[in-house]
Order: structure tokens, then C-alpha cells, then sequence
């Protein structure tokens, strides 16, 4: 690696200028650069080497223009060797803490396989994408969740996020992908499914709640039900932000007459579950998105304009409308960093089914 190279230049550049110097001249203490240089990109044994190498050639100087007991150079090696052991200390603290990340960078991989497992391409006679952007690079996965299920009349789908952030959100999106995995193959009708998450989620609050901070903590959803026989598809959605119907140039949001507040507190509002129907045709392409993409802003504090970029996409099945609708999101945000975590899924209605 070029860059372990230059410590040992810079040793002994500082050596043969020193030894070539004027007797008034001190140019040892510039040899502590080395192993400083070297603590801020290799780990604790090549620092310790770089500092030793150093400490050698500062002795190399003290021989060459006076003695080792002359008081200047005896002091100047006693510094070098206290800063080359303290540098390597912090080296050895900053591998510690990049072993550290990586191994959570390992986990967060693992869990989000486990919890936000990726959609099936084909369900039915539907072609299906997703994708997950995460706000922070440590962290893969956070409250945004979706999941689909194939039932003996059609397929399932379900997009939603968890308020807050961290460990948290993450159990909480579980209890909801749980719910929603276990039940939508028992439940007949959209709105007996939304009350067994409702049911998942106000029961896990119960446990958590803090009696004094009543409501908390809610998950907003969208469900869709796409029968493989009709050419509709029915939503209900809690407090989620709408579909956007993706049909001949135009994004139609799919909003519905009767929203349902989001879940874990339907509790607080005397409200029912509705489900509403919409045309779903061969070749349509029906578009989920959480708020982080809405909510996405550009250097200028504008929201990005998702039905206006969505629109705009020429069509080519729903992977090349992600990858799309994903570099024109990172575009958007200043430095490619989304604020807050973002999820969508894409499905469209293959033409024939």
C-alpha cells in the first residue's frame, strides 16, 4: 500500500536533513509526525513499528551529530518513545471500534433478512419490486416494513411505518410483519386483517405504555388486496400515505373515502375499518412508498415531488421503475442522505392475467 510508504519517508527525510543541519538546528522532534500519520490509518502494530523506526533514527541523529547522554537528544527520544506508545494506544482503540461496527453492520444484515424479508418477483399474476434505503449507513433497517402473501384468491400486500427510530421501531415493525404474515391467510376481508394488527400492536403497547404518555407509540399501514380474478384492487389504509396508480404517463393517488387513523390508536378514535376498491388493470403499475420519500428535501428545503418523477417514468416493468424513482431520490437529497429511512414496492398486472 503506497500509504504505509510515507511514514518511512517522512522518517527519513526528517533523518538525513537533521544529521545535515546546523549544530543549532533540531529537527528530531518532526519525527513524531510518523507514527501519527501512521495511528490514523493502520492499526496498533504498524504504528508501534513506525514509532519505533522512528525512535531508532532519532537515535541515528544523536550519534551522528553529538552523543546519546548529550541532554537535547536524550530528551527528544523519551518524548518520541512516550507519544509513539500513546498513538498506538488510540490505534488500537480505533480497530476495537471498527471491529465493532462491522460486526453490527453484520447483525443489522441478519436482522433485516429476518425481519424485512424481500418480496417474491412473481406472485400470481403480478410482478413485484422493492427496495429499502436506509437514512444511516449503520443502521439497515429501522420502523419501515412491508411484506406481500399469496392467498387462494390472490396476494396481499402490506406497507407501513413505525414511529421512531433505533431497536425499538425495528421490534415494533416485527410485531406488525408477524401479525401480518400470521393472518393474512386467515382472514376473509381486508378490514378483519387490519383489526388483528390493530389487535398485534395494542397489545404489544399495553405491555410497553407509559401510563403517563398514553398513544405514544403507532404504526401508519396500507393494505392492499389484489383478487387474481378481477381487475381491481381494494386498500385500506391507516393514516399511510396513499398509493399512486401508475397508468399511461399519469400517478393517480389511490386515496381513500374513509382512512382509518394508523395503528395502536384506533383506540382513541370511535372509527371503523373500510376498505375501498380501484381499477387495477394489465400493464398498470401500483406504487407503496413510506414517508421518507415524500418527506425526502433538496438543498433548497423542497419536498420531493414523487407523483411528478413517478409519472415521468417511461415504463419498463417495476425493478427499472425503483432503480428509477432510487437514483432520482439520492439526487434530490443534498449528498445522496435521506433524512429519514425509505421504503416503496412496485407491482404491476402483467397484461393477459
Amino acid at each position: 500500500m503506497a500509504l504505509a510508504a510515507v511514514p518511512f519517508a517522512l522518517i527519513a527525510l526528517v533523518t538525513v536533513v537533521d544529521v545535515l543541519a546546523p549544530p543549532d538546528v533540531h529537527l528530531g522532534p518532526f519525527l513524531v509526525a510518523a507514527p501519527a500519520l501512521t495511528a490514523s490509518f493502520a492499526g496498533p502494530r504498524m504504528t508501534g513499528f513506525v514509532g519505533a523506526v522512528a525512535v531508532l533514527a532519532q537515535v541515528i541523529v544523536a550519534v551522528a551529530r553529538t552523543t546519546l547522554t548529550d541532554l537535547n537528544h536524550t530528551f527528544q527520544i523519551i518524548a518520541l518513545v512516550l507519544i509513539s506508545a500513546f498513538v498506538t494506544f488510540f490505534a488500537h482503540l480505533r480497530e476495537a471500534h471498527e471491529k465493532q461496527l462491522t460486526q453490527l453492520r453484520s447483525v443489522a444484515v441478519a436482522a433485516q433478512q429476518v425481519v424485512l424479508r424481500p418480496l417474491r418477483e412473481r406472485m400470481g399474476p403480478l410482478r413485484v419490486a422493492c427496495v429499502y434505503l436506509a437514512a444511516e449507513a449503520e443502521a439497515q433497517i429501522g420502523g419501515d416494513l412491508y411484506a406481500a402473501a399469496r392467498t387462494a384468491h390472490g396476494t396481499r400486500l402490506l406497507i407501513g411505518d413505525v414511529r421512531g427510530k433505533g431497536l425499538a421501531a425495528v421490534g415494533d415493525a416485527a410485531i406488525v410483519l408477524g401479525a401480518f404474515r400470521a393472518a393474512s391467510h386467515q382472514e376473509t376481508d381486508l378490514p378483519e386483517l387490519v383489526a388483528y394488527l390493530e389487535a398485534a400492536v395494542a397489545a404489544d403497547a399495553d405491555e410497553a405504555e407509559d401510563p403517563g404518555r398514553p398513544g405514544e407509540g403507532f404504526t401508519t399501514a396500507a393494505v392492499l388486496d389484489i383478487p387474481d380474478g378481477e381487475m381491481t384492487l381494494r386498500v385500506l389504509s391507516c393514516g399511510h400515505p396513499p398509493p399512486l396508480l401508475l397508468r399511461g404517463g399519469r400517478a393517480v393517488p389511490l386515496q381513500v373515502d374513509h382512512p382509518a387513523p394508523p395503528l395502536g390508536l384506533t383506540q382513541y378514535v370511535d372509527t371503523g375499518f373500510a376498505a375501498q376498491s380501484f381499477p387495477f388493470e394489465p400493464g398498470d403499475v401500483v406504487l407503496l412508498y413510506t414517508d421518507g420519500v415524500i418527506e425526502a428535501r433538496d438543498a433548497a428545503g423542497n419536498f420531493y415531488p414523487l407523483p411528478d418523477r413517478a409519472a415521468d417514468w417511461p415504463g419498463d416493468g417495476p425493478d427499472a421503475l425503483l432503480r428509477h424513482l432510487c437514483a432520482d431520490l439520492l439526487a434530490h437529497a443534498p449528498g445522496g442522505h435521506l433524512g429519514d429511512d425509505a421504503a416503496l414496492v412496485a407491482i404491476e398486472r402483467l397484461a393477459g392475467s
